[in-house]
């Protein structure tokens, strides 16, 4: 071929090719936001996949080393994962003088460190009143938005009031002297005085007020306490965010017992249960009440909190030696667990005393 026509041929050539439409490029992956990343990891420790979690967590901070939402996510990880003191220095961050600290800090963190300062209750104390005061303010900005949530008011109320019972808890906790202070039942009343009237009708002040009235020898007030408290939720289904967490409600069986009201204890256990059947305390508890009311439900509740405990390595090793306590005296009694697969029935309600021996010791304490 000639020089001139080879040449026309590559004219040719390239312009069919460049005539030819470009393939459409592969998009490139984009990398998911930050928002995409706080609500995958907030769902994963919804389902309890922490470690998952810490990983989406960890992409955050890398991105936004102060990002302060990831910081508290990964507090709470750590918490699930038993990281105590990273959990402490994590929370730690988020509060002044860390110079990344937001203005104003969360009051979560203020919070989460509070229950972390069993140690220190004039520590825990200052960190509950440290909440308490941004959370009011921010209270008192809700109130005054003219569009603003009602729902967020509502949980505002609760964590104020959540904090102030938790200052009332220490000064009544006998393991600290503050519980000897001659001011400490003033204060206690001052404490839930505000708390219910931050939220009239709250039922953790109401049951934190009949602790107070027990304590003052008054079990009569303190009936009337615990009934307006749980007359607030009773009737609300078992998966009702209304509904208070269980230890609130665990907590609220144990005064029932302590009045000896054996029938609410029950219903609130059984909502429980209904809601976890795997809730060690819950079995301890209503193996407890079946206990003081003399009925051989005792006994199998007790052996199933005894089963549920060794496979769960529960922590509460004195809740388990105070079932192993109650276990004994249904032994000695001739109470023996109900048979694999027999359904109650008629007749089963009442202890069997197979000596004819009675129990000396009636007044059995909580462990």
């Amino acid at each position: 071929m000639e020089v001139g026509k080879k040449a026309d041929v590559d004219l040719a050539v390239k312009g069919r090719q460049a005539r030819v439409p470009d393939s459409p490029a592969t998009p490139v992956p984009t990398a998911p936001s930050i928002p995409a990343l706080l609500e995958k990891a907030q769902s994963l420790i919804v389902q309890c996949d922490y470690e998952l979690a810490q990983r989406f967590i960890t992409r955050i901070l890398e991105q936004q080393p102060s990002n302060a939402e990831a910081k508290e996510m990964l507090g709470v990880v750590q918490l699930e994962m038993g990281e105590i003191e990273a959990a402490r220095a994590t929370f730690s961050t988020l509060l002044p003088p860390n110079p990344d600290a937001p203005n104003p800090p969360p009051p979560s963190a203020h919070l989460y460190l509070a229950q972390l300062s069993e140690d220190d209750p004039g520590l825990a104390l200052k960190h509950y009143q440290a909440a308490i005061e941004i959370l009011t303010v921010q209270l008192k900005g809700k109130e005054r938005a003219i569009d603003s949530p009602k729902d967020d008011e509502a949980e505002l109320k609760s964590n104020i009031v959540r904090a102030l019972v938790g200052q009332v808890e220490i000064w009544m906790d006998p393991s600290y002297d503050l519980c000897f202070d001659p001011a400490a039942p003033q204060t206690c009343e001052d404490l839930l005085a505000s708390a219910l009237q931050t939220d009239p009708g709250n039922a953790e002040a109401l049951q934190a007020l009949a602790s107070v009235r027990m304590s003052q020898e008054r079990p009569e007030e303190a009936k009337q306490c615990l009934q307006q408290a749980w007359s607030a939720w009773k009737d609300l289904d078992i998966d009702d965010p209304k509904l208070p967490p269980i230890p609130t409600r665990l907590a609220l069986v144990k005064l029932f017992l302590e009045l000896a009201l054996f029938p609410p204890a029950l219903l609130v256990l059984h909502g429980i249960m209904a809601s976890d059947d795997q809730e060690v305390e819950a079995w301890y508890l209503e193996g407890w009440c079946f206990f003081l009311i003399s009925r051989q439900d005792a006994r199998d509740c007790l052996a199933t909190c005894e089963v549920l405990h060794t496979n769960e390595g529960h922590p509460d090793t004195p809740l388990l030696e105070h079932v192993k306590e109650l276990v004994a005296k249904l032994d000695a009694l001739g109470i023996k667990p109900s048979p694999v697969g027999e359904d109650d029935g008629e007749g089963q309600g009442e202890w069997e005393d197979v000596d004819g021996s009675e129990d000396e010791d009636g007044d059995v304490e909580m462990a």
